[in-house]
């Protein structure tokens, strides 16, 4: 099975605890390798490598597609959310705010973009697909009912988003559940406070060259290539740093 750094972490948007004493927990789980997947370095957002080779998703997904998807469209947004974070630090500088609006949303779209797509690259794989196992498989069975039954929802989630988004398996903190969400434009129809798992990117760049307007296609397609040791890595953390974070909270004060 994958393990998960804390640049994993980082990459699903784990900038702010889930709960109180979580961020520090998850530094402190932090595992030989990280370096190997930047996102983040030297004062500026990276683009990380692929994981895998440009064809190493085909038939589902195919090279010239990853070609453009990583290197231009992820690159974009790495470059806009460094742009955005350089013009806010002139704001300040010059305790001039007159385009706070305009790079404050700046921010927030290519930075959401920035980090979904870091973890979309890293919950796909070769050889993969199938099913998950371990706590992973039994949490699903829980909070849908099967596996089959979270698969039908979150395809049909993906499915419908309204022009650009994601789909979204998440973890929610407080009931220690799993949730399928939705994302529009990135920051939209979103919960907060809950942690991604799996992401699946139905913006057009991501799928349009191979299965032109039919993204339900590209969708069903996408199960053969997702990691399910990685996703299943990923939940077995949360959901203990979770638990770690709730039995602090409940400890009496000194």
């Amino acid at each position: 099975m994958s393990t998960v750094t804390r640049r994993d972490l980082l990459a699903a948007g784990m900038a702010a605890p889930i709960l109180a004493g979580l961020s520090s927990l998850a530094v402190a789980a932090e595992t030989p390798g990280a370096a190997d997947y930047p996102i983040y370095a030297d004062g500026k957002y990276q683009l990380p490598p692929l994981p895998y080779a440009y064809n190493a998703l085909e038939p589902s997904i195919d090279e010239q597609t990853m070609r453009l998807h990583h290197d231009i469209h992820h690159k974009g947004y790495v470059d806009g959310l460094n742009k955005a974070l350089d013009a806010l630090a002139d704001e300040r500088t010059g305790n001039d705010f007159a385009l706070v609006k305009h790079w404050e949303r700046e921010m927030a779209f290519n930075a959401s973009g920035h980090f979904l797509h870091s973890l979309f690259w890293l919950n796909m794989g070769p050889n993969a697909g199938g099913e998950p196992k371990g706590d992973l498989a039994d949490a699903l069975s829980r909070d849908f009912g099967s596996f089959a039954a979270f698969k039908a929802h979150f395809g049909a989630a993906a499915k419908a988003v309204e022009g650009s988004g994601w789909g979204l398996l998440v973890f929610e903190p407080y009931a220690r559940k799993l949730l399928v969400s939705q994302a529009e434009k990135h920051q939209n129809l979103t919960e907060w406070g809950v942690f991604p798992l799996l992401a699946l990117d139905v913006w057009e760049h991501a799928y349009y060259l191979k299965y032109q307007n039919k993204r339900a296609a590209y969708v069903d397609a996408w199960w053969n290539v997702v990691n399910w040791g990685f996703v299943g890595s990923r939940f077995d953390l949360v959901n203990g740093l979770s638990e770690q974070a709730e039995q602090r909270l409940r400890q009496p004060s000194p």
